[in-house]
């Protein structure tokens, strides 16, 4: 559709030069251009309940981030598809629309987290350095996923649509009503369309590639909830056998908080470091070479009776069946092995490491179950119609997405106590032996060693993707190991290489990226 007045002389992008950035508009003309597509209508499902034209400032895209300069933009909010559901609540997907005055030719879409149930500043920032999408001229989008609640509020799912958007058609629905949205308030055609995210959005993206490969050229899938039934069984089964090595109060139940204490976090943390630390050359706390890391908790085991810089039998052979991961009767994994990582110690955070502390946490509220049926667990999984709809682990034939072009990068902190890193990267192989060469020149993955779920620890994990997968895309440019930084110290630096490759040190100084090359892990 042509905006009320809109004329070729005010476009911001001409078609002739589709990736070039367009003439700056005064903001007055933003500001008017913008007001006027409060008008424009986008069918009968479609409500726009504001816009506004939002000048440039500063803006923190994360805890983690530095501050960054926002383009001055306008700012689209509005809902799809209003109506009272079950209970009588008021559903519709939520969304938001930043276009800005100086557009690049680019559209994004931001991927949520959670249950999603809001709608998240439209900047685009996950993996996108110090630059998020907006900031680079991008039209950007986020949504709410159909309803709205806090992120892990799941009350939603008994409304039958309000589920089927989460699940997957909110991907597809608001991203072509922002596109049509795009190119009516520029009156050119969109050049190239992206997605990124990273948990829920992670999922997303997967999902965008394996069902509607058309929609976007580019994907940046971040540490994905791509099976959280198995993903919380695993959980849980790892919770059953912390708490077998627990010791017990007076009516034999554990004593969660127990099960780990000060002292035994430092003696694992010591023992992780000491077997596995100095394998990318360099002793610096940080454990880089993931693929060639074989900790072996026995070798911590005490050899007398239980003493601080030692773990006891029960503790050892916990923590190698927690992170081992179930398998059913039959020996069947039910979900990958966890890595040992320097982040599973951690107490502190949003997201505590992966050993319990008998405060709520990965675990949830401290459980003190000594039991679990893996099987009867495993045959309810296979039997959820839920589960079906939000997995995306198993669809691994991506040749329309890849037949059109479509790049694809993965990425996962080593330390995620939510998901385990192990399990993407198992996708990840699967689905090179589907889609053979061609996934080879569409994809790759980067473990980020001592980061936890999506950000933070103790980490290099400030780093741009978006910027080798826009040139992957545009000009055919393979990526090469992107710098990651520190979010406390970014003159701390290391290349995020392509796994099973790792940064290994070659002399210089420790906090410079060329200090290090990537090398393929010896398996």
């Amino acid at each position: 559709m042509r905006l009320p007045g809109a004329t070729a002389a005010g476009l911001l992008l001409t078609a002739a030069a589709p990736l070039t950035t367009g003439a700056v508009l005064e903001q007055e003309a933003a500001a008017a251009r913008c007001a006027a597509f409060a008008s424009a209508t986008f069918g009968e499902q479609v409500r726009l309940t504001a816009t506004r034209h939002v000048p440039a400032a500063a803006s923190r895209q994360g805890p983690n981030a530095a501050a960054v300069t926002l383009p001055s933009h306008c700012l689209v909010s509005g809902v799809i598809g209003e109506r009272e559901g079950a209970g009588g609540k008021k559903y519709g997907i939520g969304f938001e629309l930043a276009l800005p005055d100086r557009w690049s030719g680019r559209f994004l879409l931001q991927g949520g987290g959670g249950l999603n149930g809001s709608v998240r500043p439209p900047t685009g920032p996950v993996a996108a350095g110090d630059r998020p999408a907006l900031a680079r001229g991008f039209a950007v989008v986020s949504h709410d996923s159909g309803h709205t609640g806090a992120v892990f509020d799941d009350s939603f799912l008994v409304d039958q649509r309000a589920a089927l958007d989460f699940a997957e058609a909110s991907v597809r629905t608001v991203t072509l009503l922002a596109k049509e949205m795009t190119r009516a308030y520029f009156d050119a055609p969109i050049a190239r369309s992206y997605m990124t995210g990273c948990s829920t959005g992670g999922r997303e993206g997967m999902l965008a590639a394996q069902r509607y490969p058309e929609l976007f050229d580019g994907i940046i899938v971040g540490a994905p909830a791509m099976r959280t039934g198995n993903s919380n069984l695993a959980i849980e089964y790892a919770s059953v056998q912390f708490n077998q090595a627990a010791p017990r109060d007076a009516e034999g139940l554990p004593l969660v908080e127990r099960i780990f204490s000060p002292a035994d976090r430092k003696t694992l943390l010591g023992g992780m470091l000491e077997q596995c630390d100095a394998l990318d050359g360099l002793a610096d706390g940080m454990i880089a070479n993931v693929a060639g890391c074989r900790f072996e908790p026995r070798r911590l085991q005490c050899t007398a009776g239980k003493a601080e810089n030692c773990l006891s039998p029960a503790q050892v052979g916990a923590l190698e069946r927690a992170f081992a991961g179930p398998k059913d009767s039959a020996g069947y994994p039910l979900y990958a092995p966890v890595p040992y990582d320097t982040g599973i110690v951690e107490t502190e955070g949003p997201i505590p490491g992966y050993l319990p502390t008998g405060r709520p946490g990965v675990f949830g509220p401290a459980s003190r179950a000594l039991e679990i049926d893996l099987d009867s667990r495993a045959n309810a999984l296979r039997n959820t119609a839920w589960q079906r709809l939000t997995d995306t682990n198993y669809w691994t034939n991506l040749n329309t997405f890849l037949g059109r072009g479509g790049k694809i990068l993965f990425f996962h902190g080593v330390s995620d106590p939510w998901f385990s890193a192990f399990d993407t990267w198992d996708y990840w192989q699967r689905a090179a032996e589907t889609n053979g060469a061609a996934w080879d020149n569409a994809s790759r993955f980067y473990m980020n060693p001592g980061m936890p779920h999506c950000s933070g620890g103790n980490a290099h994990d400030q780093f741009d993707l978006l910027t080798p997968l826009v040139d992957w895309v545009e000009k055919a440019e393979a990526p090469g190991p992107p710098v990651s930084r520190r979010a406390s110290d970014p003159q701390d630096q290391r290349p995020l290489c392509a796994y099973p490759s790792y940064p290994h040190y070659i002399g210089g100084k420790r906090t410079e990226a060329t200090s290090f090359e990537c090398r393929r892990s010896v398996q």
